[in-house]
């Protein structure tokens, strides 16, 4: 296989060839280096948001309880006035 690529002939001269070769690596290369750095952004992303998340369920729960707090202090309330109102 590799004797194969050896033999291989082009038509055009080696110096276009030489400067289509290099355009088309260079091309690649920047094509390569523009995916790892989105794919990076992306992963900083997900790590943000995922964060994010976090506190806001956190945020959540805390909110759930005080509510739950302010409904048994209200049911409290509620009890002693009835109690007050009936003797």
């Amino acid at each position: 296989m590799m004797s194969e690529r050896a033999e291989r002939t082009y038509k055009s001269p080696r110096r276009k060839l030489v400067r289509f070769f290099e355009k088309s690596r260079d091309q690649w290369k920047a094509k390569c280096l523009e995916a790892k750095a989105a794919a990076k952004g992306l992963k900083h992303r997900i790590r943000y948001l995922e964060q994010s998340k976090l506190e806001w369920k956190t945020k959540a729960k805390e909110l759930e309880n005080e509510l739950a707090r302010m409904k048994a202090q209200q049911d409290l309330a509620q009890r002693l006035e009835d109690d007050k109102k009936n003797g």
